[in-house]
């Protein structure tokens, strides 16, 4: 779609920046890592994620903005037999993915191999708005694969996708941003959208803390699937975040893009 890429990088950018100005005027925790080395790390990860889907695109032409558009054309996929309406295939087009991201996560969580990889964003011993982007080019690059095959299976429209792909890294850098959030507000949001406080909890070194909190943009999956833990056992200001073995090293991005390969 014509200045999709412009509006979706424009977006990114300037909540980016208000979280970043928000969380460093109003902390939720006190750093335990410069905040240059990290970011230096966590921005090369999301520099090398942007070249793998570049890579991905010349190999596989229709990414999952592309195969939406795509499926319509060919008339593939559930939502190109019935016809709900726009808004409401919209929205039950962005729920279905909201859901196969958490359902995508927990699986992360429980298939060894794929922990392997998700453990490149859980090593960060620190968690802001740059955790957001922190995530293994091959991990990015299968996340990729599974939209891909969910827009043929649904065939939902390219603005749908579009809205779901600005809906999911927003909020992404809002629940992974270190800020403070009035409890009342924070109690609010939570009853639909995941909050800082809410994912920090999954980012515990605690196996039964990090094995929660498994969303990124709605709240009501890990509520319905019984994975919700409300609060850490440690408070927020004094949990362990990261893995239980790490050390300075996460923030080294050579020694986070070899992890997966490590034997802890």
């Amino acid at each position: 779609m014509e200045n999709e890429a412009l509006i979706r990088l424009s977006v990114f950018a300037g909540l980016f920046t208000l979280f970043a100005v928000i969380e460093a005027l109003a902390p939720r925790r006190a750093r335990s890592q410069p905040r240059s080395t990290r970011w230096v790390t966590n921005w090369g990860m999301t520099i090398l994620n942007t070249i793998t889907m570049r890579l991905m695109a010349f190999g596989l032409p229709l990414l999952a903005v592309g195969a939406a558009m795509d499926a319509g054309q060919q008339g593939w996929g559930l939502f190109n037999q019935v016809n709900l309406g726009v808004l409401p295939e919209t929205l039950l087009a962005i729920l279905i993915f909201d859901f196969a991201i958490w359902t995508q996560h927990l699986i992360t969580h429980k298939v060894p191999i794929l922990w392997r990889l998700h453990r490149v964003h859980h090593a960060d011993r620190d968690i802001d708005v740059t955790t957001a982007i922190r995530f293994h080019p091959v991990e990015i690059a299968l996340s990729m694969l599974l939209k891909i095959g969910l827009v043929y299976l649904l065939g939902p429209s390219a603005l749908a996708i579009i809205l779901f792909e600005i809906l999911l890294n927003g909020t992404a850098m809002f629940n992974h941003a270190n800020m403070r959030l009035p409890l009342g507000l924070d109690a609010a949001l939570r009853t639909i959208l995941v909050t800082p406080d809410m994912h920090r909890v999954h980012h515990s070194v605690k196996r039964r803390e990090h094995d929660s909190n498994y969303g990124f943009a709605l709240s009501i999956w890990d509520r319905m699937f019984g994975t919700y833990i409300a609060q850490p056992e440690a408070g927020h200001e004094n949990m362990a975040i990261g893995l239980q073995w790490q050390d300075e090293r996460p923030s080294k991005l050579g020694w986070s893009l070899w992890l997966p390969f490590r034997r802890k």
